[in-house]
């Protein structure tokens, strides 16, 4: 087996059966290429993933496994978790569905905890289908930070582009109480680590966006920025950091400004997420930076007004998979070369 295990190992919950996408991973797997960069196991089961096959009438093999030690490499695999037929209508919201969205989720999760799998790449599920007493978290990344070590960070990234946010899934009238100097600060530190480690920036640089219009305008719009985010960035600098802020949100980008910068730091979520996707979208990729394993998935949901339709896209699908990939090999050769380093100062100090 010890062959099987030299290609990266991807773990695919399947999100929600309703929507796209099952579609976007056949898609992305259609392409026989995929194979040479990892071995990808979905989380599900092989019956509906054979009925949705048919329904979408797409050209793909798919290969049961009832054991994460059966994988095959250059096999699109799917672990079994249930047997029994799951009633698939797409494009419509079902707590039903929901069900089978977070199993997927939780079992693929298990299996990065145990290292089964290296990766794991999320299609997206409907927030309010998955709620229930067993699973009640707004997102994704709400319960990987409860299963996994480390501070959550949720970081859209592109080649050209990565914002990560102070809050994420958060009504807005909360939003300005939960601005605080040091979940800015935390927020900062593990922007800064991902960087470094997931993405080879030896000294990034980030720009930190204000809460306010015009960032408060004095106080005259708010005191956010002038009593909590101003004085953060200035006591970070002074230890060396390189932050700068806070910009007027609206202009930002706009201007290009984003460019001079290695990361900006968002205060909420459409904050950073329309300026996000309208410069990214379909190239775009939603990280969890921060946690001692990977997860990453595509820059859109469900899309139930074109599930069914074999009319999805899956270039953001297929960049989760790369961009998981890419990380884990970031983190790896990060990880080799700190622990040079350490054995040559030590041995200096000999």
């Amino acid at each position: 087996m010890k062959n099987k295990r030299n290609k990266i190992k991807v773990g695919i919950s399947v999100g929600d059966l309703n929507g796209i996408g099952v579609e976007v991973i056949f898609k992305t797997f259609q392409n026989q290429l995929m194979f040479d960069f990892c071995t990808p196991v979905i989380f599900a089961s092989t019956k509906v993933l054979s009925f949705e096959k048919k329904l979408l009438n797409m050209n793909i093999d798919i290969h049961g496994i009832n054991n994460l030690d059966n994988t095959f490499p250059n096999k699109l695999n799917v672990l079994n978790l249930w047997k029994e037929p799951v009633a698939v209508e797409f494009g419509k919201p079902d707590k039903e569905i929901g069900k089978y969205a977070v199993a997927s989720f939780k079992a693929a999760v298990n299996a990065l905890k145990s290292g089964e799998i290296d990766v794991l790449v999320t299609a997206p599920f409907n927030k309010e289908s998955v709620q229930t007493e067993d699973f009640d978290f707004p997102g994704h990344t709400d319960y990987l930070a409860q299963e996994l070590d480390g501070n959550p960070l949720m970081f859209m990234v592109s080649d050209d582009l990565k914002i990560g946010l102070v809050t994420d899934h958060v009504p807005m009238k909360y939003i300005a109480s939960q601005i605080t100097q040091q979940k800015i600060i935390d927020k900062i530190e593990t922007m800064t680590t991902s960087l470094i480690q997931d993405f080879g920036v030896e000294k990034p640089i980030i720009a930190v966006l204000g809460l306010n219009p015009h960032c408060g305008d004095g106080g005259i719009i708010g005191k956010e920025d002038d009593e909590i985010i101003r004085p953060t960035i200035e006591k970070l600098k002074n230890r060396g950091q390189l932050v700068y802020g806070p910009y007027a949100a609206d202009s930002f980008f706009a201007s290009n400004t984003y460019k001079k910068f290695d990361a900006v730091l968002a205060m909420y979520h459409d904050q950073g997420l329309i300026p996000f996707k309208t410069l990214s979208f379909g190239k775009g990729v939603n990280y969890t930076a921060g946690l001692d394993k990977i997860r990453t998935s595509p820059d859109h949901g469900t899309a139930y007004e074109i599930a069914g339709k074999n009319e999805a896209n899956p270039e953001s699908f297929r960049e989760a998979i790369f961009r998981a990939i890419d990380i884990y090999k970031k983190r790896k050769e990060h990880k080799e070369l700190t622990a040079q380093v350490l054995q040559t100062l030590q041995e200096n100090n000999k």
